[in-house]
């Protein structure tokens, strides 16, 4: 959310930043009420005060006067009632339009209207040249019986699997390579409930407007389930007033996620690219309002990922995300795209936000700085490793002429120092 003061005083910069993100939202009619909401808080103040004073002359008036002055106080209090009922419509409406209207974007965020223009930054690794015809994941998957589509889809419908064998084991692998270089990198690791409540998930931006990519549980209960450990993480310390000496926090989580993929029917349909459930690592900074120390830090979380990705030999390429791809609150996204052979091209299995102050003013997560001056914190997310993705690309870029894939050196402390998974000559 955006400060009010900060839309009346920038509405220009507002407008253009939710015209380059190509998201609607209503900034007229927000400085309209916004007008009309002070003048009532004006009259209402000078309603109190008129009572105020009223109620001590009362006191002191004779039999005569007073029962006109009661009167009069009766229908001030009548106006003040009707005057406050109409404040506190304006505030929900306020509110409600307050929710839709994006974090302007950093200017250096390229034009685009989604994520076919956004802009390459750099690359790193050269995607493996075969001398043979290389499988796709799905395909390794159903050689070995490391994955079953059937069976998931049956379970729990479509874009549902299961995962066997030694896939399982390198999944977990996987997981706890990231988070164990991020606990060694001086982040906190945190168990987090995957079940939220819908002020979570207002919180942190993904509402409203993001609820038909999330799971709702019985209306009964008020919880949702989460699409990134990202939400209970950043919303864990919602309502409080943090000691400044004390950030940055820097927090790390493993969690399961559940994403609808509403709206992509017909895509990616075939294997693990986009699915229901899955597995991730999320690195979540809470730190001060300082735009230095916010760039820093988004450096600092890309970096973290890119040296896992480095580790485990996988080529990616880092994008800068265009206007049309961030999300409300990003003021600017840095995805990772990794090399997948079946794809023929890169796919995203990371985004590194910042987003300033946006997610901690619907939040109310603020911090005491040693002037004594109370702030609304900065916060940034990225992906550590997300579990499906990233088997694809370690399947699709290690395999092996007869089936086998090779585990890189990083992950085979975690797989019994085993360096290849899949029985040669199956296939």
């Amino acid at each position: 959310m955006l400060d009010l003061k900060f839309i009346r005083q920038n509405p220009d910069l507002v407008r253009a930043g939710a015209i380059k993100k190509h998201i609607s939202c209503e900034i007229d009619r927000i400085l309209e009420l916004d007008a009309v909401h002070r003048e009532l808080g004006v009259n209402v103040d000078q309603l109190r005060q008129r009572q105020k004073q009223a109620g001590g002359k009362i006191a002191q008036a004779s039999p005569e006067e007073r029962g006109q002055m009661v009167a009069e106080q009766k229908e001030h209090k009548a106006e003040l009632k009707a005057l406050e009922e109409r404040q506190q419509g304006l505030t929900g409406e306020l509110q409600e339009l307050l929710l839709r209207v994006p974090m302007p974007p950093a200017a250096d965020v390229p034009e685009g209207k989604d994520d076919e223009e956004n802009t390459e930054v750099r690359r790193w690794g050269q995607p493996r040249s075969f001398e043979f015809e290389a499988r796709s994941h799905q395909d390794l998957g159903e050689m070995h019986g490391w994955i079953d589509v059937e069976r998931g889809a049956r379970l729990a419908g479509s874009r549902n699997y299961l995962l066997k064998g030694d896939l399982v084991l390198l999944e977990s692998a996987v997981m706890r390579l990231a988070l164990d270089q991020m606990v060694e990198r001086g982040f906190t690791p945190v168990t987090v409930p995957t079940l939220v409540r819908t002020e979570a998930m207002r919180g942190t931006g993904y509402f409203p407007g993001g609820e038909d990519q999330a799971y709702r549980c019985d209306e009964r209960d008020d919880l949702w389930l989460v699409g990134t450990a990202e939400v209970p993480l950043t919303a864990m310390h919602a309502g409080e007033i943090l000691d400044g000496a004390q950030l940055p926090l820097k927090f790390v989580a493993h969690s399961s996620c559940y994403r609808r993929e509403a709206g992509t029917y017909g895509k990616d349909t075939r294997g693990l690219y986009r699915v229901h459930q899955f597995q991730k690592v999320e690195q979540v900074i809470i730190d001060v309002a300082d735009e230095e120390r916010s760039l820093e830090h988004h450096a600092a979380i890309l970096d973290n990922a890119e040296t896992l990705m480095q580790s485990l030999d996988l080529p990616y390429r880092v994008v800068n995300v265009c206007g049309g791809d961030l999300g409300q609150g990003q003021v600017q996204k840095f995805d990772i795209e990794t090399w997948m052979p079946s794809r023929e091209g890169f796919g995203e299995t990371h985004s590194a936000s910042r987003f300033h102050d946006f997610q901690s003013r619907r939040l109310d997560l603020r911090y005491r700085g040693e002037d004594g001056k109370v702030e609304h914190c900065h916060t940034l997310n990225n992906t550590v490793a997300a579990s499906t993705r990233m088997l694809i690309a370690l399947m699709e870029n290690h395999q092996n002429e007869d089936g086998s894939v090779n585990v890189p050196e990083p992950l085979r402390p975690y797989m019994g120092d085993r360096s290849v998974i899949g029985e040669p000559g199956l296939g």
